[in-house]
């Protein structure tokens, strides 16, 4: 049975997170490799329905889609997470349950989030409308060791896309692929010079 792993994206509301995640989801699924997304929206609607934002709550969801994932994972499966996952000790609570585990930190300043955001959540929020949002009125803790870290305020979606499948194949937990661009020998360097940081290679 081929090995599963979990590819955790997190970031704040709007950073990028299920658009990126369903743009990989297409490339593995161009591969032939089995892939399940959850959705922190979709969760919500379905596996967590009935818990609210209160710092418990959001934990709870959290676990509850790590757990997801890691039965996935010892399945074969390939499970992707997009959800805000605010906080870094769930996260690596997660990590430590499922074991292969990639954390994608989707990255971009509020600023740029807030002139995104077509429903003005973030300017609500801003103005005290909304409580215990994320990156305004309620913490969101960056990764420290992410294996990959996108900012979705420079890239494009393609060369993001790009460069977590290309650390995929550096972790061989993906067979390498000619579906994507190339790399430059300074941007292979800066990934794997990041795994290596963490171990990988």
């Amino acid at each position: 049975m081929k090995q599963g792993f979990t590819l955790w994206f997190t970031g704040l509301s709007g950073s990028g997170k299920t658009t990126l995640a369903h743009e990989v989801e297409t490339v593995l699924r161009r591969r032939e490799l089995a892939v399940e997304i959850l959705d922190g929206d979709v969760v919500r609607t379905h596996l967590s329905k009935g818990l609210g934002f209160s710092k418990e709550d959001r934990d709870e969801n959290i676990r509850r889609i790590g757990f997801v994932c890691h039965l996935l994972t010892r399945n074969g499966a390939i499970a992707i997470s997009a959800a805000i996952s605010p906080y870094r000790a769930i996260r690596d609570e997660n990590r430590a349950l499922i074991g292969r585990f990639v954390e994608v930190y989707c990255s971009c300043p509020v600023e740029v989030l807030a002139e995104r955001d077509v429903k003005g959540l973030y300017k609500k929020a801003m103005a005290g409308e909304i409580k215990n949002f994320t990156g305004v009125s309620d913490p969101y803790e960056e990764p420290l060791h992410a294996e990959v870290v996108i900012d979705s305020s420079r890239e494009t979606v393609a060369e993001s896309a790009d460069r977590i499948v290309r650390t995929l194949e550096l972790m061989n937990l993906i067979p390498p692929g000619d579906d994507h661009s190339r790399y430059s020998p300074e941007e292979e360097a800066r990934i794997t010079a990041r795994l290596r940081e963490r171990g990988y290679v």
